[in-house]
């Protein structure tokens, strides 16, 4: 089995075409391969295979490393549709790929950048379904009360705003597993605790949903600079992550256009014991 491991701000994915897959990927097999010790090791796996619509260069599902299906990551995204430029599925730098959250387009800007519309964010949805009009809430865990706001943006986030060096002593380990589990958001939730640095900057730590903390991610920056924007901030917003810088411009509509890079970090093939082992699982 072919695959290539890429990453952006540190958000790294295993790609896998649909054809070099001699298997189905059940939850145990996608367990298996994002191991660190013993698998791959990735954030996720990202499978690309050819769409079963009209007008998409190609579909593209997410897996967390805990066998968990997510419906969208910006970070993901922007590898997949570098990858699929950069091996020939596509020739423009203009194009959409299909994901369970919807339609992806994507505007290549560079030969690691691009990007992607990420659609309209929602301060309603099914995923926090007792949320007022305005997504705001409260939130007990690890014994504090917080301030959240609910942001669907393929998928669910919980932005929480924190003041100055408080959100490097945070312990999202502590703090982020609660929230994420809360019976609040009956699909789970990602979380992202930010803080504001400029009118057009602020800083994000990621607990992502199925993961656990993140150096980066993509949907995770938009729902931080969403919340950003509407307590006052400018957009564009540019989100210190720590894995490095990604631009989020959030229209008055809450339209959102996240841009940044992903890049390869090697390509591979697995070893034929594995796989007989992942035939097994």
């Amino acid at each position: 089995m072919r695959f290539e491991k890429w990453q952006a701000l540190g958000n790294d994915y295993v790609i896998v075409e649909r054809a070099d897959l001699p298997f189905e990927l059940t939850p145990e097999r996608v367990r298996r391969l994002c191991a660190p010790h013993t698998g791959i090791g990735s954030d996720g796996i990202l499978l690309l295979s050819e769409p079963d619509e009209r007008g998409y260069a190609a579909r593209l599902r997410i897996f967390n490393p805990d066998g968990s299906e997510a419906e969208l990551s910006g970070n993901g995204a922007r590898q997949a549709i570098l990858y699929l430029r950069r091996n020939g599925w596509v020739d423009s730098d203009v194009f959409s790929i299909q994901t369970a959250a919807g339609e992806i387009r994507t505007r290549i800007t560079g030969p690691t950048t691009c990007t992607v519309d990420m659609g309209r964010a929602r301060l309603t949805s099914g995923d926090y379904p007792s949320g007022s009009d305005d997504g705001a809430g409260t939130i007990v865990a690890a014994g504090r009360e917080l301030r959240f706001q609910h942001v669907s943006i393929g998928n669910p986030q919980c932005a929480i705003e924190v003041d100055g060096s408080e959100l490097e002593r945070l312990d999202l380990s502590e703090l982020g597993a609660p929230i994420e589990h809360s019976d609040l958001f009956p699909n789970r939730t990602n979380v992202s605790f930010w803080r504001r640095d400029s009118d057009r900057e602020i800083t994000a730590r990621i607990f992502e949903r199925g993961v656990g903390e993140t150096m980066a991610s993509g949907t995770g920056a938009a729902g931080a600079a969403v919340a950003a924007v509407l307590r006052g901030l400018d957009s564009p917003v540019t989100v210190h992550l720590d894995g490095g810088d990604l631009e989020v411009d959030v229209g008055e509509d809450l339209h959102v256009d996240l841009t940044g890079w992903a890049v390869p970090v090697y390509s591979g093939e697995l070893a034929a014991e594995l796989l007989e082992d992942l035939r097994e699982a």
